[in-house]
């Protein structure tokens, strides 16, 4: 067996797939042991990559185009995509049926504060449909969990969540879903990120969890989000199962996961142009720059 040091972004429903590939035997039917690792924060792990304490982790291509911004010369790079829609939403008390981007302007508005991708993409989405952001009314700085509790207390009419927070809002009737960010289009939110000196040590390795990816998104295609959410239950061991079932149900009837794992290039594009516009990166990094293709 090829061992692998691989650390977890962090604890996310929307990451199933990889928990899946891993409870589910296909990376040790290719041959890998992967050391599944925490993070201490989200951002932590592309510093471990780079000082080689590990061998891959999962998250965002955002992170390898701020690499790159920080150090032209960054050898991060990511590849096999897993995530490729925009897996949160807006809830409130508002009508679905009528309810327009442009009321935010007139709501209390809470946005994600964890990680940075879900506001950036979601100032894009705004600014696309005519909304000034200065006119928001927008609290930056709290945790989805404290977003939850001011909703059901009716101190907020809007908060930017993911999945379990929305089924856990939905259940206890403080909201109804507004806007799901996954209609947007492919926007690549979660891939495999490393080096170009890891790939270099372990390239036999990584064709392997490619393959074992491949067979995860082959699976997905032929099993409900039920026998998803039976797989993965063991890594949500504090998540009631009726909330992990409808988080997981959410997530693939939105088709919120990649049926293959080559990165796709319009949704690497569309992340790209939203983190220049959003001043998040000094220019928009290209597609050949960030994505190794050498694994498939």
């Amino acid at each position: 067996m090829m061992p692998i040091k691989l650390t977890e972004n962090f604890r996310a429903v929307f990451y199933a797939p990889f928990y899946a590939t891993q409870a589910l035997g296909f990376y040790a039917r290719e041959g890998v042991e992967v050391e599944l690792r925490p993070s201490p924060a989200p951002a932590a792990a592309a510093a471990d990559l780079l000082d080689g304490k590990i061998d891959l982790s999962w998250g965002g291509p955002m992170r390898v185009m701020k690499a790159r911004d920080d150090d032209p010369n960054s050898s991060l790079v990511c590849f096999c995509e897993v995530a490729a829609l925009d897996p949160f939403f807006l809830v409130g008390r508002g009508d679905p049926s009528t309810f327009r981007l442009t009321d935010l302007t007139r709501l209390r508005f809470a946005t994600v504060s964890e990680v940075p991708t879900p506001w950036l993409c979601l100032q894009q989405d705004l600014r696309d449909a005519g909304v000034d952001l200065a006119r928001l009314r927008c609290l930056t700085h709290r945790t989805m969990s404290d977003n939850l509790e001011a909703l059901c207390k009716g101190d907020l009419d809007v908060a930017q969540l993911f999945e379990p927070y929305v089924s856990m809002a939905l259940a206890s009737g403080a909201g109804r879903i507004l806007y799901a960010a996954s209609t947007r289009g492919p926007t690549v939110y979660t891939t495999f990120l490393t080096t170009r000196d890891s790939i270099a040590r372990n390239r036999t390795a990584f064709a392997a969890i490619v393959r074992a990816i491949r067979r995860m998104q082959a699976w997905l295609q032929e099993h409900s989000a039920d026998e998803l959410a039976t797989a993965v239950a063991p890594f949500f061991t504090g998540l009631a199962e009726e909330l992990l079932v409808s988080s997981l149900r959410r997530y693939h009837d939105a088709g919120l996961w990649a049926g293959r794992p080559e990165v796709s290039r319009e949704g690497f594009a569309r992340l790209a142009a939203i983190l220049f516009s959003g001043g998040f990166v000094s220019r928009i990094y290209s597609y050949d720059d960030c994505v190794d293709q050498s694994l498939y």
